[in-house]
């Protein structure tokens, strides 16, 4: 439980549709490191374990949203808001937090080091994303698509011919 003693759960959760038909989910969440495992379970259980973005979306909810409470005042006694938006061939997660004094940027980590690499995991993994800043508060999204993911992603869902 954070500090503020309020701690959201999944079945507090709002789902929506949006117009072009892809569900979303938004979640507004306590600006805790406990609420980092709200976000990731909300985005697995939006798009489902069987979908084959799974894996990645649910690392890259857990950067983005860390980085949220780590490094803007969402994390001091704040809240970000997780919404997902998806297909049956895209998702897209944007995190909101309750910003900061500077924007995000890119960490540099060493071998040993167990931070520094949230932004570029998004940089390696997500087909697009991107950082947008308005009123010193940030927002970074990400987009994945089976139809533009590698070849060698794709072969890992597709059947094996015999």
């Amino acid at each position: 439980m954070n500090g503020s003693g309020n701690v959201t759960t999944l079945d507090s959760i709002d789902t929506t549709i949006t117009t072009d038909l892809r569900a979303a989910r938004v979640a507004r969440l306590a600006g805790g490191r406990d609420q980092i495992v709200l976000a990731r379970r909300m985005v697995s259980a939006t798009i489902g374990r069987d979908h084959p973005l799974h894996d990645d979306c649910v690392l890259l909810t857990s950067e983005i949203a860390t980085n949220a409470v780590i490094h803007s005042r969402s994390g001091d006694g704040g809240v970000f808001t997780v919404t997902v938006w998806f297909s049956s061939e895209e998702v897209r997660v944007c995190v909101q937090d309750d910003g900061s004094t500077e924007p995000p940027c890119a960490g540099h980590s060493t071998a040993t080091a167990t931070n520094g690499r949230g932004l570029p995991l998004l940089d390696a993994l997500a087909d697009r994303w991107g950082i947008v800043r308005e009123g010193g508060r940030n927002k970074v999204w990400f987009e994945m698509s089976l139809t533009t993911a590698p070849p060698s992603a794709l072969a890992l869902f597709l059947p094996r011919s015999a």
